[in-house]
This record gives structure tokens, C-alpha cells and sequence, in this order.
């Protein structure tokens, strides 16, 4: 884990890459204010260069390059985060990792779920819809989670296996899946990349899930059933929001006594 001086440059120059992506005026400072030369490290020297470098225009372009650029940075920042990007940044998911505060692990999930914590260890996380305008409507969206009393009714317990199969799925498709991680050559590597993610909350970690079949076993074949034939409860939203119907979700949440992890996967069409 990077020190703390080191963590808040990084953090500020994520930050700024994902303005420079996210912009509607492309003439941003090619430099995040108030980092300076002397807290400039290997990898942010890196990703800065690599930024100057990037034409302005146009502006399309721009925005692809830094987008690009964002996600190597971040993969570069972390196993962790290089682990999480190549497993599931390509589908609907939701991916953060938050503290323990509370004795009832339930509210620390559900602070997580509502984005009202940051992540103690600075990983990546994956939320596409951070910033989404529906949560004016549905602030936990596209989550409409149960209140914290109510949520360990509709979770059931996982082994540490199961609940790396249940990660890994979540890097297929909820319709239309062409090649389920069962079928797929780089399964084992799939299956490595969720194990890890997995691994970083200790030994001592317990894993939840929503998926109905954890209801009468702890480790359901999750890899034989795929996302198509995995049911749940629904932690989604029922709103119709903006033409994207979210009809399915898959959820693992990882508990220790520092962190809960919280990994999901939406269908949506």
C-alpha cells in the first residue's frame, strides 16, 4: 500500500484524469493543482508524460486516450485494481470496498451501497453510476437496497470457493452470453483474478451472497449455472429510469473485521 504522501498524489491524478474523461470543456489543465514536482513518483511521472502526450484535439478522441490512459494508471496503481479492471470492467457491475463501523456489518454494506464511504486502502472502484442523474431519484441507484435490519434476511452464507465462482461469473453477460466462464480458454484465469480480489480481505473474511441457491448449500456450482441461471433476491431497482430497464442482479459481499467488500452485477436492457 502506498504511503500516505505517495496515496494522496496518486489519489488527486485519478481524480484529474477522471474530470479530463469526463469533461465538457476539453481545455483542463494538462497538471492536477497542487501536485508538485517533488511528489511526482515513478508512476505519476508516468501517467503525466503520458498525458502531455495526448493531442487535444479532437475532443472525442481526447477523452478516449485519457480514458485509456485512466484505466492503465489504475492498473498499474495496484494487483488489486489490475485484478478488478481485467475481470470486470467490460460488464455492469458495481465494485467498492468500504470500513467497518458499525458492530452489524449490514450498515457498513449499506454505506457502501448508498456511496456515504470512501475506501480505507484507496482501491479502484468500479460504480458507472457515481455520478448518474437517476440517483436524484433512487440515491443508492441502480442499488434499492433494504434497510440494514432487514438485509441479512435476504443474504446466505458462501464458502470461499463458491464465492470466487460467484465473482468470476460476474464477467459474463446477463443476455445474449456467447462463451460462460466454464466454457471460456482463459477460465483459470478468471478464476484467478476473483481469488485475489477475494484473497486481499484475510484469511478470516466471510462472504454473503443474494443468489437463492446459497439458501440450502454455502457452495452452489455457480460456474455450471452461469449469471443466466443464477437467481436472487433483488437488491436492484424496479424504477424505469432513462430507457434502462434493470431486470437481474447478482451480489457477493466480503466481511472482516476492518472492511466489507461488495461486488455486483446488474442486467440490464
Amino acid at each position: 500500500m502506498p504511503a500516505p504522501a505517495d496515496r494522496a498524489a496518486l489519489d488527486l491524478l485519478d481524480a484529474h484524469l477522471e474530470a479530463l474523461w469526463y469533461a465538457t470543456d476539453a481545455a483542463l489543465p494538462p497538471k492536477p493543482p497542487g501536485l508538485s514536482s517533488e511528489e511526482e513518483d515513478e508512476l505519476v511521472h508516468w501517467a503525466l508524460e503520458r498525458l502531455r502526450s495526448i493531442p487535444r484535439e479532437p475532443k472525442n478522441a481526447f477523452c478516449r486516450e485519457v480514458g485509456g490512459l485512466l484505466v492503465e494508471f489504475r492498473s498499474r496503481r495496484s494487483p488489486w485494481n489490475a485484478a478488478a479492471l481485467r475481470l470486470l470492467d467490460d460488464t455492469y457491475t458495481f465494485v467498492a470496498t468500504g470500513p467497518r463501523q458499525h458492530e452489524d456489518w449490514a450498515h457498513d454494506v449499506h454505506a457502501v451501497l448508498h456511496r456515504t464511504v470512501a475506501d480505507p486502502r484507496g482501491w479502484v472502484r468500479l460504480d458507472r453510476d457515481r455520478t448518474n442523474p437517476a440517483r436524484q431519484a433512487v440515491p443508492a441507484y441502480p442499488f434499492d437496497p433494504p434497510d440494514p435490519a432487514l438485509l441479512p434476511a435476504r443474504l446466505y452464507p458462501l464458502e470461499a470457493e463458491a464465492a470466487v465462482a460467484a465473482l468470476a461469473i460476474m464477467a459474463e453477460e446477463w443476455q445474449a452470453e456467447q462463451a460462460p466462464v466454464r466454457s471460456r480458454p482463459d477460465r483459470d484465469a478468471l478464476l484467478a483474478d476473483a481469488r485475489l480480489l477475494l484473497d486481499q480481505y484475510g484469511p478470516g473474511a466471510r462472504y454473503w451472497t443474494n443468489a437463492t441457491a446459497a439458501a440450502s448449500d454455502p457452495a452452489p456450482n455457480f460456474l455450471a449455472s452461469g449469471l443466466q441461471g443464477t437467481a436472487s433476491h433483488c437488491f436492484h431497482t424496479h424504477e424505469y429510469i432513462a430507457g434502462l430497464d434493470i431486470f437481474e442482479d447478482l451480489g457477493v459481499i466480503a466481511v472482516n473485521d476492518e472492511e466489507v467488500g461488495v461486488f455486483w452485477s446488474f442486467g440490464a436492457y
